[in-house]
């Protein structure tokens, strides 16, 4: 029986809003030095401050409760009296609201209004609803007090997260786990594309491992990123806590890694094995048993594949001809998974195989890269599965011993001789790259010798190139009309691709003009106009759009204008901030090549030329910058390329460095003067 399990990832979206709590925390009198606090040396500046948090999580009685207090100290902390509950409908109930507003003066308003429930996310499969509520009467330095619990089924056992971190400080608190003692063996797995927020149990007695997907876990385990000092304590009921106090806030920084790892947090996980070694080695045998019962291919898809390709075809070739025959299959990822009832008046039968998913020429992105797989064992190629962890949510984390970590598939292979790492699974990734979310990170990977941990390569530079063109033509009042054009390949392109798989026209227009805003000098407008090569995942990727607007100051006899026309009113990223405590992930090296060309107006030439600008950050970044005047017409080129994916916070400074120069040189101006008028005679 596959159930759902209830985790703190569900709740997570809580954060500063919905802090936890027992159900037996009752509400405490305020003391006179909370009442009357109005900023916290402990926190300077900050909005709010939670005063303390409780949380408990019980698999006897199966309920998940929450209980906070917090001092409001700006405006901008009222934010905090909205509450959101996220909870699954079909398996969890929200009860025992409870809450109330302290005035600084020590009198109280309850909340009396009840909570109004809101459809967040529904399909024909599962419902995910938030309980709302906002505390009244709040006011800056108020304290915030409320509480709840979620109950879930008796047929779930749980594996909390303690999210340690939130947005404001925290002063004291406290968690606690008490886990089922039912006599139950959970299974970790499942279907192929069981969500990594479920677990299947049955009980012991009833186990029948020939008809299971995955492996039996029968171990609770933990693990812990904190402050290095506070630790979990078990009692000997077999009950968890954690109590903490001084939490500082989550880094409020631009581009950040995935918090994962990087913010307090405790996930608590069954699992098989304690040792770190002995985990992996055991969960990749199973891996790999979920994995070749998927992939196993009979007579069809030998035959099938035999179809995509010539006898003489080299290695490279082949696995070309079978990436792109599976790269035009039904990806339900980007379009619409069917429901159970559209699979049947369509006559569709639910996938166990890739010969399932060949057979109905659709598949879901984890399915069809595995049909790439068989395929192209069945040409007599070298290829093998990995599952890897997706870096735009988490990052691999050694210390959590659970294939649930793990995300999406993608295909390594040797061919011609040489290691490459393809990614079928992503709709309209050309072959031969991976989604810049697969790069860099770890899973487990199929070998000749058989499974290992890998990691996949990073992106270079010049795999994601972003050319930005304008052809402008200004009149005397400063007035300008043009054509702008940018071509793109790499992960932007894929980006736009994938955007117009999944929406209408109509629809990807607004999104790219949208994507303009604060990217062009004030004045200027821009409209889509229309897309080359969008169907085309080998080719680069070009938008075509018109520019209109102001964009010269005229002051007397003179013009001014931004020499760089994309940049003039772009956001500097790593300029604002002097230090920086957290890592930085742009999450792929990119190449920025920019060219505008001015068209003058008549009786205007140049007066004032900036001169060219080289700015190195050896080895990891380079802005080149040259501006040429030639008869009416002035050109400026712009190249920054930047060769980083991953900076540890201690390279910050040269970051910064090197960006502020950067603003600076983008902020230079073209001066145009209008010529004397002729003298008469």
């Amino acid at each position: 029986m596959n159930v759902r399990l209830l985790t703190l990832a569900v709740l997570a979206s809580l954060g500063a809003l919905a802090a936890p709590a027992l159900a037996r925390a009752q509400f405490q009198p305020p003391t006179q030095e909370e009442l009357k606090m109005t900023a916290d040396p402990k926190a300077p500046g900050a909005a709010a401050v939670y005063l303390y948090r409780e949380e408990t999580t019980d698999d006897k009685i199966h309920f998940h409760s929450v209980y906070v207090r917090i001092k409001v100290l700006t405006e901008k902390g009222k934010e905090l009296a909205t509450v959101s509950i996220p909870y699954e409908k079909e398996a969890n109930q929200v009860t025992d609201i409870r809450g109330r507003t302290i005035h600084s003066d020590g009198s109280i308003v309850p909340l009396n209004v009840k909570p109004t429930d809101l459809l967040e996310h529904k399909t024909s499969e599962h419902q995910m609803n938030k309980k709302v509520f906002t505390l009244p009467s709040v006011e800056v330095g108020s304290i915030l007090e409320y509480r709840f619990r979620v109950q879930y089924d008796e047929n779930v056992v749980s594996s909390p997260t303690w999210e340690i971190q939130q947005p404001y400080f925290v002063h004291k608190a406290h968690y606690s786990f008490i886990p089922s003692t039912s006599n139950y063996t959970i299974y970790d797995g499942g279907p192929l594309d069981a969500q990594s927020s479920h677990y299947s149990f049955l009980p012991s007695l009833d186990n029948d491992i020939e008809n299971d997907s995955g492996e039996s876990l029968d171990m609770l385990k933990y693990s812990v990123h904190a402050d290095g000092k506070s630790n979990v304590a078990v009692d000997v009921a077999g009950r968890y806590s954690f109590d903490i106090a001084d939490v500082p806030p989550i880094p409020d920084e631009d581009f950040m890694p995935p918090n994962n790892v990087f913010c307090w947090r405790v996930n608590f996980y069954y699992t098989n094995n304690f040792a770190n070694e002995d985990f992996w080695k055991e969960a990749s045998k199973h891996w790999v048993r979920r994995v070749e019962k998927f992939s196993k291919s009979g007579n069809e898809i030998t035959l099938a594949a035999a179809t995509l390709y010539a006898p003489t075809d080299s290695e490279t070739v082949k696995a070309t001809k079978i990436y792109d025959a599976v790269q035009k299959l039904d990806n339900t990822g980007f379009s619409r998974k069917k429901t159970e009832s559209e699979l049947k008046a369509d006559k569709i039968n639910v996938v166990h195989s890739v010969e399932d998913v060949w057979k109905q020429k659709s598949g879901s992105q984890k399915q069809i890269a595995l049909l790439y797989v068989a395929l192209a064992r069945a040409a007599g190629l070298k290829v093998w599965p990995m599952q890897v962890v997706n870096r735009d949510r988490a990052i691999f984390d050694t210390l959590l011993l659970s294939t649930k970590q793990l995300d999406d598939y993608i295909v390594a292979a040797k061919l011609d001789g040489k290691d490459v790492f393809l990614d079928p699974g992503q709709k309209m990734c050309p072959f031969g790259v991976l989604h810049w979310k697969h790069t860099l990170t770890h899973g487990l990977q199929l070998t000749e010798n058989g499974p290992i941990l890998a990691a996949t390569p990073p992106f270079q530079y010049k795999d994601a190139s972003y050319t930005r063109v304008a052809s402008l033509t200004i009149d005397e009042a400063g007035n300008v009309k043009g054509i702008g054009r940018f071509t793109l390949s790499g992960p932007d392109a894929l980006l736009w691709r994938q955007i117009a798989l999944q929406n209408d026209a109509e629809e990807v227009k607004k999104q790219f003009n949208e994507s303009l805003h604060g990217k062009l000098p004030d004045g200027v407008n821009a409209e889509f106009d229309h897309f080359q090569g969008i169907d085309d995942s080998s080719a680069q990727l070009s938008v075509i759009f018109h520019i209109k607007g102001n964009l010269g100051s005229v002051i007397g006899k003179r013009m001014i204008l931004p020499e760089l026309f994309f940049e003039s009113h772009a956001e500097h990223p790593f300029t604002a901030q002097d230090k920086r405590t957290s890592p930085i992930d742009v999450h792929y090296p990119e190449l920025f090549v920019d060219q505008v060309i001015y068209h003058l107006p008549v009786g205007f030439a140049v007066d004032s030329l900036p001169p060219v600008t080289d700015i190195d950050w050896t080895g990891s970044a380079k802005l080149h910058i040259t501006a040429e005047t030639k008869a009416d017409v002035v050109t400026v080129k712009r190249t920054l390329a930047y060769n980083f994916t991953v900076l540890d916070g201690k390279n910050y400074a040269d970051l910064h460095g090197f960006y502020q120069k950067v603003a600076t040189a983008d902020q230079q101006q073209l001066v145009l003067k209008k010529a004397a008028a002729p003298q008469g005679n």
